[in-house]
């Protein structure tokens, strides 16, 4: 008997889902910073085993829209309710409610397993623990709890163990060997693109969207050309920065991630472009992948 099935991870963000799907499938697959909207696009993690597969998909957190992009960071959202075997519902310690109450009412009515996470309980304590728990109940009386610490690995076992049993019978979706289902460029673009949510401030890492242009693989190393788009030529200077010391920055510490997350030696060339208002753009947002 072998058991497969799609485990959704929603909730608001920062709450610690990308967290908890590189911690379930051991590798750093999502972008983890403490900046909201850092997951932009729907992310799938496998966790493969001898009789199951559990196929877990990193969602963007909810939030209410203000721009073409966010909108359909949305709709990845409300996707992932709609094909999920398992909703993973994650929320951190005292918080009380979804961005989206329409997708809340979801959730709640949802005929398929949930499992309601309370992530970061090591910040917690015992006596506001069992107020929230009792609290989740009442508002979500159709969820499992599990009371979780996804950084310090507690039940993060126990959940899996869990999951597993809750899959449906079903062939692998997927080679066994496979860990997600998005091609390297994507895991260049992602890498880049963390290193400027650390390392700039304000507006700028959110009107950043990476392009990369040339991958090519080697015995020994691997070429890259990636481009970093921004919205405004003011934007352009401030990422280059002086004489170029903040570009460089980003190149080397993408380079060194992109040979822990590779194995192979990485040449990586960066370049900064100016793509106007490429956020609200419908035809720009499909050229990344987002419709």
């Amino acid at each position: 008997m072998h058991k497969a099935g799609f485990v959704n991870i929603i909730g608001n963000p920062n709450v610690g889902k990308s967290t908890l799907m590189n911690s379930l499938v051991g590798e750093k697959l999502s972008i983890i910073t403490s900046k909201a909207q850092t997951t932009r696009h729907r992310i799938l993690g496998i966790v493969n085993g001898e009789d199951f597969q559990l196929v877990l998909s990193d969602t963007p957190g909810v939030i209410k829209p203000s721009y073409e992009l966010q909108s359909s960071m949305m709709d990845f959202v409300k996707t992932a309710i709609n094909d999920a075997d398992i909703i993973i519902y994650m929320i951190e310690i005292g918080e009380s409610s979804l961005k989206d109450e329409n997708l809340f009412n979801k959730i709640k009515s949802s005929s398929i397993p949930v499992i309601l996470l309370i992530n970061k309980i090591d910040l917690s304590n015992q006596e506001e623990l069992e107020n929230q728990v009792d609290e989740w109940k009442t508002k979500l009386p159709n969820a499992e709890i599990f009371p979780i610490s996804a950084l310090k690995k507690f039940q993060v076992d126990n959940l899996l163990q869990r999951l597993i049993e809750l899959l449906p019978e079903c062939p692998p979706y997927f080679p066994k060997d496979q860990l997600t289902d998005k091609p390297e460029r994507f895991f260049v673009n992602e890498i880049v693109r963390e290193k400027i949510l650390l390392n700039y401030n304000k507006e700028i890492p959110y009107s950043v969207e990476i392009l990369t242009e040339e991958f090519k693989e080697d015995e020994k190393i691997i070429r890259i050309r990636s481009v970093i788009m921004v919205e405004r030529d003011s934007q352009k200077g401030i990422i280059i920065g002086h004489k170029g010391s903040a570009l460089k920055k980003v190149g080397i510490k993408s380079r060194k991630d992109l040979e822990t997350f590779f194995g192979k030696q990485i040449h990586i060339e960066l370049f900064v472009k100016v793509n106007k208002n490429w956020r609200s753009n419908q035809n720009q947002l499909k050229r990344f992948g987002y419709k």
